[in-house]
């Protein structure tokens, strides 16, 4: 890829929002939708999957980890999982979200969230959750 082509990985918190068109849906959805840009980190796909799972079935997460495996799925591998391991030291990070965030700077990727956990960080495009109006 050229420097200038920017990658993208939405974290599982933005894939939910933007399936059940949340009220943040739209700030996800160009991340989303060009699907050419789009990185996947494979727990993204285990968190998501589990999800819709319990809340709308079998087929609707069986149609979800299809469209999201529409991007590059980058494996969880020992270079990933050392890198997740400092960032969750270092930044107290829950296991998938250092996994996510050492996908993206694997990859070069922004990533796209509304967890604050992420919102002061490098290469993030951050929007706080918004519940209600």
């Amino acid at each position: 890829m050229s420097a200038n082509i920017v990658l993208n990985v939405v974290d599982s918190s933005g894939w939910l929002e933007y399936l059940a068109d949340g009220r943040n849906a739209a700030f996800f959805a160009p991340a989303i939708e060009e699907t050419k840009l789009l990185v996947v980190p494979s727990i993204s796909i285990y968190e998501v999957f589990k999800r819709v799972l319990v809340q709308r079935g079998e087929n609707s997460a069986l149609q979800v980890a299809a469209l999201m495996q529409q991007g590059d799925v980058v494996e969880l591998n020992a270079a990933v999982a050392l890198n997740a391991a400092q960032l969750a030291v270092r930044l107290n990070l829950p296991m998938a979200d250092a996994v996510i965030l050492a996908t993206a700077r694997m990859k070069n990727a922004v990533l796209w969230t509304q967890d604050a956990a992420f919102k002061d960080l490098d290469g993030v495009r951050y929007i706080p959750k918004r519940t209600h109006s």
